[in-house]
Order: C-alpha cells, then sequence, then structure tokens
C-alpha cells in the first residue's frame, strides 16, 4: 500500500497534517538522493524542502500513473536541475558525512564507520548520474522502472548506466584499499 499518495490525498483534501506525514516519510531519502545531483548535503536539504514547499504551494495532482515516491522524486529531480542550472556549480560531500554507530562494538563501529566514509569518497568521486542511479539502486531499493521513471531513462539505459556505475564505484573503492 502506498501511504504517500494516500497522506497526498488527505491532504489535498485539506488535512494540512497529511503533507508533514509525507514529509516524514519521504524526505531523507529525497535528500540523499538530491545530494547525488549536487554533492552538497546542505544543498540537497534545502532543495528537499523546496520540494515540499511546491508541493504545499502548487498542489500538483498526483495521477496514480506510478508510486507516489517515483512521482515525488521527479518533482525533486526537476527541482535539482533548475538549481543546478542556476548555479552552475557542485561540490564534494564532506569526508564527515556519516556519523558513527555509537552504541555498538567501538572495533565494528570504527570499521563501519571507515567503510562507509571509504563508500562515500569514491562516490563523491563518480559521475552525478552513477551516484544517482546506486542511491536509488541501493539505499532507496526501487526497481529499474521506477529508476528509470526518475531519471528519465529507459530501463535499458538504467540496466547500463547501474553496470557501468558499479565497475566505476568498484574501482574508486580499491583506490581505497578496499576488496569486494
Amino acid at each position: 500500500m502506498d501511504h504517500g499518495a494516500e497522506y497526498y490525498r488527505r491532504f489535498l483534501d485539506g488535512d494540512r497534517g497529511a503533507l508533514t506525514a509525507v514529509i516524514r516519510e519521504y524526505k531523507d531519502g529525497l535528500t540523499y538522493f538530491l545530494c547525488g545531483f549536487t554533492g552538497d548535503l546542505t544543498v540537497a536539504e534545502e532543495l528537499t524542502q523546496e520540494t515540499f514547499v511546491r508541493l504545499y504551494v502548487r498542489k500538483p495532482r498526483f495521477s496514480g500513473r506510478s508510486n507516489f515516491k517515483t512521482w515525488l522524486y521527479g518533482i525533486g529531480r526537476n527541482v535539482a536541475r533548475e538549481y543546478i542550472r542556476r548555479s552552475r556549480k557542485t561540490e564534494p560531500l564532506p569526508e564527515e558525512w556519516d556519523a558513527p554507530d555509537e552504541e555498538a562494538d567501538p572495533e565494528l563501529s570504527y570499521f563501519r564507520t571507515e567503510q562507509n566514509r571509504a563508500v562515500h569518497r569514491a562516490m563523491t568521486r563518480l559521475k552525478p548520474e552513477y551516484r544517482q542511479v546506486l542511491w536509488l539502486s541501493y539505499f532507496e531499493a526501487l526497481d529499474r522502472q521506477a529508476i528509470a521513471a526518475i531519471l528519465k531513462k529507459s530501463v535499458n539505459n538504467v540496466d547500463v548506466l547501474l553496470h557501468r556505475a558499479k565497475k566505476a564505484l568498484r574501482a574508486e573503492w580499491e583506490k581505497e584499499g578496499f576488496d569486494r
């Protein structure tokens, strides 16, 4: 069941609290997805806010032809593209992007933190489209059709892009000194 679509319908019917539920459900994933466009987590957070402001102000209609998440991420993608056109600059993610898990075993926590940093450093060196397709596939667990709809590419293009992104990430990771 697509709770986002239901919450959004309730918002359009006048329940302002329902938009809060949409934001709570999707803001983190949308922010990290948009970070793939900008390379800057702070800017991605601002773009996420702008995406939700558009929902609040413009109230675009959700037709239901796709998954709500796919539709929302498409709006976010458009917001990011407008920002990039205006600014024409991107910056890499800061190295301290991931916070350590303080409740875990300190040694395991250290390893995970270092591994996460290595993955994020490697991802920042990838092309933006590679970062985006990897994020949507692995962190958002979207299927190829949803990714294709968000990125406005064919499923075959997504397959090729994902293959190339994995290959590029593996090469960057090996530069960091990690094996598969």
